[in-house]
């Protein structure tokens, strides 16, 4: 879906006119649209309530458009709103007593209840326009900054979800029963929301392949973690039909090789946070291990921790605060068997203590762009897990139960759409931010090799 979409209000009432649900007993009527609230959670009274309620129907008309039946896009918006208003679990019971007015005695809400849980299990509508329009509304609301890759552990005691198994959480450090999701998120200067979502499947919890055809899987029906987070970041940047922006994710426990060559191969920009004890090469001979062969990434910055200079950036977990670290860059190599993809990128690394090693590292083809810069988008991954923290239980995105892998994209599909409606009718209204600046694409993705063309970074040059 690439055709523009308007937030305009008036746009979407209109359209939320025609499917606007009944009234329910207990909700109040929004004063714009007409539409009926529920009189509890997040749609309920208050400032934020009211601008919460306003984003829901506005965001529900336009995404939903692509469905093309009614009451497909009634269900929708009906789940939406019960995403938003139930409290506790977001289970589908729990919303159908929430839509039909709380009476869980009622056969009204047994009928909201089968009907829903066919909406999200058994229908056939599909869910990727859905992200699609997400990310394209988005855009022209609030212009995208960078797209970040957040894993989501979904603990599970039960044997019937799919996905589940026994798995190592490698960003939890520790070993859990149950899924493993990746979120990609959308991030811009006034939020950050999920838009597009893969859930890992290894040889433990793959289904049957005449099960598997909603989601690409790798050779005998399974695929690495790390394969997952990139594809799950390559397919939403795809299907957005966005412009390029940067991708920021954490390949600490992911083969850096291989993912960064699957992002130089899509000509898409990365940022990604490595192991300390990852293996580079030194390409600038002016500089300490030239020639020496492969030298751990935090023994690179430490020999050149001379370049480091101050970099103020805004903390994420304290409003108005700002921070100061220590920051160095050099250009290094990854390595490869293969000559053609060796590829020079650009290693830095972040101090919080002068006199200690350096507690985050990053590569990034971006290889001409701002040290500074890059270490203020490195923390866009903090903001995005304070809000997935402190919102992932709040719109349900862990509460789907069941075997269905059509069912769980639906699922985590719509309460993205509540997460969004959540955060643009609690955030103020702010100027569109200036881009990120960044190199032509020829010249992020040419440098595959170092050459005499090749410019040393300003940091190697003022040395």
């Amino acid at each position: 879906m690439n055709t523009a979409i308007s937030p305009r209000i008036g746009t979407a009432t209109a359209t939320a006119s025609r499917t606007a649900p009944r009234p329910v007993p207990g909700a109040r009527t929004h004063h714009r649209t007409g539409a009926a609230a529920p009189a509890s959670g997040f749609l309920g009274g208050g400032a934020d309530g009211a601008g919460v309620d306003e984003a829901v129907e506005e965001l529900c008309a336009t995404v939903f458009s692509c469905l093309r039946r009614k009451d497909q896009r009634e269900r929708g918006r009906q789940y939406v709103r019960g995403l938003l208003a139930t409290q506790g679990r977001k289970s589908i019971r729990n919303i159908a007593q929430q839509v039909s007015g709380g009476d869980a005695a009622g056969g009204g809400s047994a009928a909201v209840e089968q009907s829903l849980h066919h909406f999200i299990a058994a229908s056939t509508w599909d869910w990727q326009p859905i992200r699609t329009a997400l990310a394209q509304y988005l855009g022209q609301t609030a212009p995208l900054n960078a797209w970040v890759a957040q894993p989501m552990a979904i603990p599970k005691g039960g044997e019937h979800s799919v996905g589940a198994g026994h798995r190592f959480d490698p960003h939890r450090g520790q070993m859990f029963r149950g899924q493993q999701a990746f979120g990609i998120w959308y991030a811009s200067a006034r939020l950050v929301t999920p838009v597009g979502w893969r859930l890992f499947l290894d040889e433990e919890s793959a289904q049957e392949p005449s099960q598997d055809s909603v989601q690409e899987a790798g050779p005998g029906g399974e695929e690495s973690y790390g394969g997952c987070a990139v594809s799950g970041v390559l397919n939403t940047v795809r299907e957005s039909g966005m412009a390029v922006r940067p991708v920021v994710l954490d390949i600490r426990d992911i083969a850096t090789r291989a993912t960064l060559n699957r992002f130089a191969e899509a000509r898409v920009p990365v940022v990604g946070r490595i192991n300390p004890a990852a293996r580079l090469l030194v390409t600038d001979p002016r500089l300490p291990g030239f020639g020496a062969g492969t030298l751990a990434a935090r023994d690179i910055l430490q020999n050149v921790r001379g370049l480091r200079m101050p970099v103020e950036w805004p903390d994420p977990a304290v409003p108005g605060a700002r921070r100061t670290s220590l920051v160095a860059a050099v250009r290094v190599m990854v390595p490869d068997p293969a000559p053609g993809r060796r590829r020079e990128v650009l290693l830095f690394g972040e101090w919080e203590a002068a006199r200690r090693q350096p507690t985050q590292l990053w590569v990034t083809d971006m290889v001409r762009t701002d040290p500074a810069v890059l270490v203020r988008l490195t923390k866009t991954a903090l903001r995005v897990s304070a809000a997935s923290a402190a919102s992932v239980q709040e719109v349900g995105l862990r509460d789907f139960s069941g075997r269905s892998l059509p069912g769980w994209h639906r699922h985590v599909t719509l309460a993205s759409v509540a997460h969004a409606a959540r955060c643009l009718g609690a955030a103020p209204a702010l100027p569109a931010p200036r881009p990120l600046d960044l190199p032509p694409a020829a010249a992020r993705h040419a440098l595959r090799r170092p050459g005499p063309a090749a410019r040393p970074h300003p940091a190697l040059a003022a040395r």
